[in-house]
């Protein structure tokens, strides 16, 4: 049986690593061991990220709408149960760039949310 060299396989496999790591600095581009260490690293970043990312998206759009909502003198809790009340399916990637892009229009979400909150008198419930 004829003997097996294994230096094809092991260069192509090392180059592969190598220009995946392109962009690093310093020996985490060239030197196989540290650009693997660094290869296997950024995986689990990319990993973690994607997940991370949904949350900080979801605060980002919490955080626009809740601004679009002081500036109508009202709270954002109180706007959510306003909404949920009424019968609103919105979520909240929609509602924020509503109150980015259609101000006008947020406004008269607003008023909508907040006319369900009102008692029999006709004040709005504050809390």
């Amino acid at each position: 049986m004829p003997r097996v060299k294994r230096g094809t396989m092991t260069h192509k496999r090392h180059k592969k690593i190598l220009e995946t790591a392109k962009g690093n600095f310093g020996g985490k581009r060239s030197l196989f061991k540290t650009a693997n260490e660094q290869f296997m690293k950024s995986g689990n970043y990319a990993y973690r990220d994607r997940r991370a990312k949904k949350r900080e998206f979801r605060a980002l759009w919490i955080t626009r709408i809740s601004a679009a909502c002081r500036a109508e003198g009202v709270q954002y809790s109180r706007f959510i149960e306003g909404l949920t009340k009424s019968g609103f399916v919105l979520d909240r990637k929609v509602m924020a760039e509503m109150a980015i892009r259609d101000p006008e229009g947020f406004t008269t979400l607003i008023a909508r949310a907040m006319s369900v909150l009102t008692t029999t008198s006709g004040e709005p419930v504050t809390a």
